[in-house]
């Protein structure tokens, strides 16, 4: 694993863990993602003719990953209704990398070492056990783990389907400003159908907030699927999901939440699992 795709993902992963808690604090998360992801299109649309198209092989994967991420953002925004972050958060980003990991293995062929299947098994295990372990977070609602799980099993699948489009597209850059550029148009339609001024004045009051959550948002994902075409997917994912450590530091330093005991044995787990994938991976 090169110290760039490092780099790449953990810079991602900081990203990730901003715009999501942005999401779930804004009191709208269907309003705030939406908007991400309509900042994203405005950025992205005006490059598009200034790279080329993406290969053919890739649009299926262009496609499916736009529908995909919409019915994630719909999971996500019930996720964030139903749950703490502190909750939910580790619960789908830390199961997704082993459903990475062996969809990659049977629909891409990527067979990792043993020592990085103990990484990654290591940085979902540490994960995980802010939501399982952490009882001084409260039991998690019935309806926050259901669709916390499908949640990760969304994030599992979109990101299998942009590493094949990717490696497909014959141009990163490319595949990046075509797949934001129709992201937003299934669930923006749908606000704007039937919730359209309440969007737009969440918009309108929170313009900086949006601004910021789609560039953070955008970028993040971006650095992510430049990574996924540089190296293995599992890799990846284990690595991306550190924004879970990330956003109980963001927690702790801006909104002076407690770091407590069980996530500084969390951040012991999850380093451990990245020096294991620095060394094998």
């Amino acid at each position: 694993m090169t110290t760039l795709l490092t780099v790449l993902v953990l810079t991602a992963a900081v990203l990730h863990a901003s715009w999501n808690a942005l999401a779930k604090s804004g009191g709208a998360p269907e309003f705030s993602i939406a908007a991400y992801q309509l900042v994203g299109a405005l950025i992205c649309a005006p490059m598009l003719f200034l790279v080329p198209a993406p290969a053919r092989e890739s649009w299926p994967m262009i496609i499916t990953s736009v529908l995909v991420h919409n019915i994630y953002y719909f999971t996500l925004a019930r996720a964030y209704r139903s749950g703490d972050l502190s909750q939910v958060y580790p619960l789908f980003r830390g199961m997704a990398p082993v459903m990475v990991t062996t969809g990659a293995a049977v629909f891409a062929g990527e067979y990792l070492s043993s020592a990085t299947v103990a990484g990654i098994l290591i940085i979902s295990v540490g994960l995980m056990s802010l939501t399982l372990m952490g009882r001084h977070l409260g039991a998690i609602p019935r309806a926050a783990l259901g669709w916390g799980l499908a949640t990760s099993v969304l994030i599992a699948i979109y990101t299998v389907v942009d590493g094949l489009g990717v490696r497909a597209s014959g141009n990163s850059l490319s595949y990046i400003l075509w797949l934001f550029t129709f992201e937003v148009v299934p669930i923006g339609c749908w606000l704007l159908i039937t919730q359209r001024q309440r969007w737009f004045g969440y918009m309108r009051g929170s313009l900086a907030t949006v601004v910021f959550g789609g560039i953070a948002s955008s970028t993040a994902y971006g650095l992510v699927i430049i990574a996924l075409g540089m190296g293995a997917m599992g890799l990846v994912s284990s690595l991306r999901e550190t924004s879970v450590i990330f956003a109980a530091i963001i927690g702790s330093v801006f909104l002076r939440e407690p770091f407590g005991r069980q996530r500084i044995i969390a951040a012991v787990v999850v380093a451990s699992g990245i020096v294991l994938l620095k060394a094998f991976g």
